[in-house]
Order: C-alpha cells, then structure tokens, then sequence
C-alpha cells in the first residue's frame, strides 16, 4: 500500500514494433511514450532491412534495434518463427507493425494471438493491399482514412479496432492524400495503443 502523498508509477507494457521504412509511425509512438502517464514503452524494434530509417530512430532513442535478415531462412516460416521466438525472447506484450512490408505466415500470427496490431491508409474493408490510398483517390469517394486493426491470417482482414476519417479535396494527389492520411495515423496509433495499455496489465498481472 503507498504511503500517503505516494504517487504510483503507471503500469506499463512492453512493445515490439517491426518495420522495413521510415518509421514515421514508430517516431509518433515513441512521442507519445514519453509521457510519464503514457501506460507503454517501445522494447525492440525490429526490421528486415539493415538500412531501414526505423532502426536508426530506434538507435537514437536507445531502444535496441534490430536487422533480422530475410536471405539467411530458407522459407517465409522459418524466418517468422526465429522473429515470434526473438519476441518471445524479449517478453513482449504487443506486437505494432508499422510498414512492415512482410505478409506474416499463420506461425506468426499464431504466437501472439490478438496482440499484433496494424495501421492501414484507408477505411477497411475498402481497399486492402498495398495501393489503397491510389484506389481511394480513383474512387470518387468523398472520404478515406486510416484503420489500426487486430493482424489475422490473411491480408488487412483482422477485427477493426478504430478508424479516423480522412476528407479526399479536389486536387489531392497520391501524395498529399497519403500525407494527410499519416497525420491521422499519427493520432490514431498512439491512442489505440494507450487505451489496449491497461486491459492488456491486468491480463499480464493474472498470467
């Protein structure tokens, strides 16, 4: 029991996020984790590209970062069971793919049941893949926005967690839609994975 006037320390869990790009997502999480009251933490951040910005973000922040090289499995399984194995080494909580340009095999998704969450560039289930934003703007759509959603079998088909909104203007391009969509994701990710933050303690806590 604290004493008197004691504040509590808030409970955090252990983040992985895996990325093969830029890492603007993670940059954002890793923002949003450094408030004191922010209930998570980045713990590794893995890449399957050495020259990934990702990783650098992740060495200048001093959160070990990590090239898992592709060439040396000899299959898509083998090379997502040595990365649940490292995860599982590192005690993880939840996996965050944040332009992870892989398709995780079901002995993947399998190890970490309900805890690997993705961002997608569009309201799921409309346009799944990797060119929604350039579908969004070929649709005549009004409207796109970003999805973070639970990670299942099969591509940008798992349970959706949140949306937010993203308004197409006249003259958008792929690019400045694709930039005004991040923005939103910038948001979104951060707040999803802090209100997961405390549900997935307790269930850490009675495991």
């Amino acid at each position: 029991m604290p004493k008197k006037g004691q504040r509590l320390s808030t409970p955090k869990i252990k983040l992985a996020v895996l990325g093969s790009g830029t890492g603007s997502n993670l940059e954002a999480i890793i923002k949003a984790t450094q408030n004191p009251k922010y209930p998570a933490y980045v713990g590794v951040v893995i890449s399957d590209q050495k020259e990934a910005p990702a990783l650098k973000k992740a060495t200048a922040h001093q959160i070990p970062a990590v090239f898992v090289n592709p060439k040396l499995y000899e299959s898509r399984e083998a090379y997502d069971q040595m990365l649940a194995s490292m995860l599982k080494e590192y005690k993880v909580d939840l996996v965050i793919l944040a332009g992870f340009m892989r398709i995780l095999s079901p002995i993947f998704v399998q190890a970490f049941p309900k805890k690997i969450l993705n961002i997608h560039p569009s309201l799921l289930p409309k346009y799944p893949g990797l060119h929604a934003v350039k579908e969004a703007l070929a649709s005549g759509d009004s409207h796109t926005g970003c999805t973070v959603h639970f990670v299942d079998e099969n591509v940008d088909t798992g349970p959706v967690i949140a949306q937010t909104k993203v308004p197409i203007q006249k003259g958008d391009t792929e690019d400045s839609l694709h930039s005004r969509i991040k923005e939103q994701e910038h948001i979104l990710y951060p707040k999803v994975i802090s209100d997961m933050g405390p549900s997935l303690w307790i269930e850490k806590l009675k495991s």
